[in-house]
């Protein structure tokens, strides 16, 4: 008898209020970075019916004009219309920006004596598995699709009268661990008034759900689309957003641990960002090399301190070596610095604003460094795995 298990993750769209602040916060993040790489960015941005409010400590020899960012940002992801509580052109935009500050400056500015530190203490957590292609959990890259799905028929007009505001939710049913079938869906999904439910919901299944999850579903599986039975009232109107809420959205659907600290607003001077992105890349190669099944990474930083307070592997008990000697691998191969981070996945770059959306990790963009696998083959070797053979993800889609 199989040992049956449940995983469920959630995405949101990019008209989903908090995914509108993490865009408008990594927008400003890009501006600058594209004029001066060496700009200090820590943004947090909230919105409401009709309002955008931006705020944060900037240092930077560039210039941003912040309310054209939060406007451009709010019509590219679609908000051009009154009826959906918030539209580029009328929207109030608040800015309140300062320097950041000397104290925290001195730690993470690098001298002739001094390496770069961390940006902030913490701890940050990556994870791989092997079971998709992406090395990532199915549930929340399907989650993902179907949110990528929503945006792609609003914006192309195959489905009518869509609002920008949409969320999915993904049941996972595993079989000894393997994905074996989709027990539950649930999509939310913001439209105009006068789109009748039946037609909306039959639209969503045939044009969204089945092209994504065909082949996971069954007679079984439940399927909810705006299970109130309407949602008109969306996006910041229906629900303030703020930078920094939706973290497993942005990381692994709730599979692994998560230290705490969101990416979108803040230069990778900030550990909460680019360890993270650390500890998936650690993570990735690992289970890329053939040494674990599953991954998880743990960093840990002390503010104004360059090498990382701590670094743990758990592979769940699927590595193929001792952990400790995986732990060892990772600290010779991987010196997991600020400046190492930065040089090495080449962070000072305007590549923040496409990242907040749909997950920071599991895409395939070269501008997504943290996702090479280009370190696996040195770690497979001086683990001693002299068999070369490419990782097979235990599900294709």
């Amino acid at each position: 008898m199989a040992n049956i298990t449940y995983v469920t993750s959630e995405s949101v769209t990019e008209g989903h209020p908090d995914k509108i602040a993490d865009q408008i916060a990594d927008a400003v993040l890009d501006s600058l970075y594209a004029q001066d790489p060496y700009s200090r960015v820590a943004v947090e941005c909230l919105t409401t019916t009709g309002l955008v409010v931006v705020a944060g400590e900037v240092t930077t020899r560039g210039y941003a004009d912040i309310q054209g960012i939060a406007r451009r940002t709010l019509k590219e992801i679609g908000y051009t219309n009154p009826q959906f509580g918030i539209d580029c052109e009328d929207a109030g935009v608040l800015v309140s920006i300062h320097g950041q500050s000397p104290d925290i400056s001195q730690g993470v500015t690098e001298s002739s004596s001094h390496e770069q530190g961390a940006g902030d203490q913490g701890m940050m957590y990556g994870f791989a598995c092997n079971e998709t292609p992406e090395l990532m959990p199915l549930p929340i890259m399907l989650a993902h699709r179907l949110t990528s799905r929503l945006a792609e028929v609003r914006k192309r007009g195959l489905v009518a009268d869509l609002g920008p505001d949409g969320k999915s939710q993904v049941s996972v049913e595993y079989h000894d661990g393997v994905p074996k079938r989709v027990s539950a869906v649930v999509i939310a999904q913001q439209h105009l008034e006068h789109l009748s439910e039946e037609k909306l919901k039959q639209d969503i299944r045939d044009k969204v759900i089945e092209p994504v999850l065909g082949k996971w579903m069954d007679a079984d599986t439940q399927v909810h689309i705006n299970a109130t039975g309407k949602f008109v009232i969306g996006g910041p109107e229906g629900d303030s957003g703020v930078t920094g809420r939706k973290i497993i959205v942005d990381t692994y659907g709730g599979v692994g641990r998560h230290g705490g600290g969101a990416f979108s607003g803040k230069d990778p001077s900030k550990v909460d960002r680019s360890g993270a992105y650390a500890a998936r890349y650690v993570a990735k190669n690992v289970v890329a090399a053939g040494l674990a099944d599953r991954c998880e990474v743990q960093l840990s930083y002390a503010i104004g301190v360059a090498h990382p307070t701590s670094v743990n592997v758990d592979t769940f008990g699927t590595s193929k070596i001792p952990e400790a000697k995986i732990v060892e691998l990772v600290k010779k191969n991987f010196k997991l610095t600020p400046r190492w981070i930065i040089d090495h996945l080449q962070l000072r770059r305007p590549i923040y604003r496409k990242a907040a959306s749909y997950g920071h990790f599991g895409r395939n963009d070269p501008d997504f460094t943290w996702e090479r696998t280009d370190l696996a083959e040195t770690l497979r070797q001086e683990a001693g795995l002299t068999e070369a053979k490419k990782v097979a993800a235990r599900v294709e889609y």
